[in-house]
């Protein structure tokens, strides 16, 4: 019964990845940690949401940049909810 409830409070501690954009390198592994954290289903949103970040202008050709910037401080949950409200999917 104790070990029961040690597995139910470790799996919900388990706090969501924050994508830090500060750096691509720092970026790129957690996306790809945060990446993780969705069900296998909305890992297809996530990527075309990672690759086509909201706000893109002509002549701005820094998609990685804009990318960064606007899923910093994001989870992954959160990057699929604005994918989904632009009618990405």
């Amino acid at each position: 019964m104790a070990a029961a409830l040690l597995l139910f409070l470790s799996a919900c501690s388990n706090t969501p990845t924050i994508i830090d954009g500060t750096n691509a390198e720092t970026f790129a592994k957690t996306t790809e940690k945060a990446r993780r954290d969705l069900p296998i289903k909305e890992r297809l949103t996530f990527d075309a949401a990672i690759h086509n970040p909201g706000g893109r202008r002509y002549g701005n050709n820094d998609i990685d940049g804009l990318a960064r910037e606007a899923y910093h401080g994001m989870t992954a949950h959160d990057v699929v909810a604005d994918a989904k409200a632009r009618g990405i999917e």
